[in-house]
This record gives C-alpha cells, sequence and structure tokens, in this order.
C-alpha cells in the first residue's frame, strides 16, 4: 500500500450530538453524544488507514489538551507527526437532527506563527526523506495567524517536495490553492461557481467549469454537486457519477471519506470508473451515521451497484495519478 501524509492545519475535538429537533432557546437533550479527535485532515486519515494505507499526520495540536488525538492515533495505527503548539485544541459542536440537517458551532482554532509554519515543512521535508511519501494531503480550514500570503507560501514549499499534494479547503483559501496548481482540489458546488464568476444550472455549466478547473493547471479536477453527483476531469477525460439514495444523518465526514476514497483508488491504480464508483458509495455510505465512511458495512456492495458513472468524454492518453 501506499505511504500518505495528511495535514490539518486547524484540527478540532468534535463533539458531536444526534437529536431529533433541535429547539433553540430551551435545554436539548440528544439520545446520543459523542467526542471525537477530528479535523479534515484526521477525517482523511481515518479512512487511509483502514484501507491499510500507511498513514503520517501532522499539522497542529493544542499541546493542553492532545490527549484524545494521541488515543486516535494510537487506535488508528497511523504515525503522530503533529506539532505541539501552546495552548488547546479548539471544540467543535455538532448537532444533527432527524431530519439530516446538522447545525455547526465551530472554535476558532489556535493561533499559528511563521516559526510554526517553518517547523511544519521540515517535519513533511523529513517525512518525505525517511522514506519517500506517495501523497500529501491538506485538509481543512486555516488557524488564526495563517494569511493567505503565508498559506500559499506554505503550499507552494509543499508542492517543492514533488510529492502530489491534494488540497481540500473552502473559500478564499480554495482561490489561492487553485493559484498554486496542486495536484487536485474539490470545491463544491457554490464554491466553484464563486471561483469561475458564474452559476452552475445546469449539467453542461459544471462540466464546462470543471474542465477550466482542469486547464488551469489542476491535475484532477473534483465537483461535488451534492445530489447532481461528483464531475472529475483529468488528462484521461472527464465522468460524472450520480450517488445512491441513502437516509442521511450526518454529512460531516462525507468529503473528507470521499477524497481519502479517490485517492486511495488512483493510488490502487483502478480504472477511473472503479475509482470514481467506490469514492461515490463510500461517501454515501459515511452519511448514514457519524463519522466516515466504512467499506465493510453489510450493503456496501449494494451501494456501489447502486452508484452510477458516465464518461462524457475521453483525454489524452497519459495521466493517470501524478
Amino acid at each position: 500500500m501506499a505511504r500518505i501524509m495528511t495535514l490539518t492545519l486547524n484540527p478540532a475535538l468534535d463533539l458531536a450530538f444526534a437529536l431529533d429537533t433541535l429547539a433553540p432557546g430551551a435545554v436539548n437533550r440528544p439520545h446520543h453524544a459523542q467526542l471525537d479527535a477530528a479535523g479534515k485532515g484526521v477525517n482523511v486519515a481515518r479512512v487511509l488507514a483502514g484501507l491499510g494505507h500507511e498513514v503520517i499526520v501532522g499539522g497542529f495540536l493544542g499541546a493542553d489538551n492532545d490527549g484524545p488525538f494521541k488515543r486516535a492515533f494510537e487506535q488508528l495505527k497511523v504515525t503522530d507527526a503533529f506539532l505541539r503548539v501552546p495552548g488547546e485544541t479548539r471544540i467543535n459542536a455538532k448537532l444533527a437532527e432527524k431530519s439530516g440537517r446538522v447545525t455547526d458551532i465551530n472554535g476558532p482554532g489556535i493561533a499559528v506563527d511563521a516559526n510554526s509554519i517553518a517547523a511544519l515543512i521540515a517535519t513533511v521535508e523529513n517525512a518525505q526523506k525517511a522514506a519517500p511519501l506517495d501523497a500529501l494531503v491538506l485538509a481543512g480550514s486555516l488557524p488564526p495567524g495563517l494569511d493567505l500570503e503565508a498559506f500559499g507560501d506554505l503550499l507552494r514549499r509543499l508542492k517543492a517536495t514533488g510529492v502530489p499534494l491534494w488540497v481540500d479547503t473552502s473559500n478564499e483559501a480554495l482561490k489561492r490553492a487553485i493559484d498554486i496548481a496542486p495536484a487536485a482540489v474539490k470545491p463544491n458546488e457554490l464554491e466553484l461557481a464563486d471561483w469561475a464568476g458564474k452559476p452552475l444550472d445546469t449539467a453542461e455549466r459544471r462540466l464546462e467549469t470543471t474542465q477550466r478547473l482542469h486547464r488551469a493547471g489542476i491535475d484532477h479536477a473534483l465537483l461535488s454537486a451534492g445530489e447532481h453527483g461528483v464531475t472529475w476531469v483529468n488528462a484521461q477525460g472527464a465522468w460524472r457519477t450520480t450517488p445512491p439514495r441513502v437516509h442521511p444523518v450526518n454529512t460531516v465526514g462525507a468529503g473528507d471519506t470521499f477524497v481519502a476514497a479517490m485517492l486511495h483508488g488512483l493510488l490502487s491504480q483502478w480504472p477511473p470508473e472503479q475509482t470514481l464508483r467506490f469514492a461515490t458509495a463510500l461517501s454515501a455510505e459515511s452519511v448514514r451515521h457519524p463519522g466516515v465512511g466504512d467499506p465493510d458495512a453489510r450493503d456496501f456492495s449494494t451501494l456501489e451497484q447502486e452508484t452510477h458513472v458516465e464518461r462524457l468524454h475521453a483525454g489524452s492518453p497519459e495521466g493517470a495519478f501524478q
């Protein structure tokens, strides 16, 4: 299997509550509560480790409350390369209702400085020197103290390692990432529309704009459009997938599951259709419960069968994982 490093710059302890209906201004009594070490990069690492890859996790953790993360990393059997910084890692509250609606209350995170960023880059470079990395995944929001200019510089340094860099972030950080042209990005419909400056209200526009994203230098341009599925454009061509119908309970880990599953398929050198079907089905599986997708779910093969993948056009003969 592959050797992959995930970076989470602004991790969190996720405190998830499951309740029938949220009543603002009143006492709410959930029927389930769960505290998890989280953050988008950590979630990606959970999936990749479960699929058998060698995973190194890095980023910034508050030194005062890193216990849940250390225990999680031990259970997952991943290598802990997180840098400890003074203070406490933020706590995010997730309020999931029976209807599928989720209310997030996210803390701001711990501030980092230039020395912290330099130490993170050194950590990645040392990991690459120890044994070649097959991929880098930077996922999640930016912590206080890391502005867009510094974030762009960080991405350039990571890209300069020569390791394929996948970036899953949002808003202005996503735009800055696209400017740097990593190997892959995964905007949602609203984010890509904002970047393109036009609505993506038809399948044709979604395809055209994802192709434009690929032409901007993104090897694997991935548009996540909810019920409209995923559009994927790379040098081999373009595909669109329609996800299976499931009852959503918690969508928090769906995007992270999808990114990890796509990377798994590509690094396993699966055909594009198989990769996209697996990633879409595993993402759909994840929304049925808190946490990330479970490929060992009893009905997972059924979810894969119910995932429709359509090839839209062919590209150049080269262009597998790069």
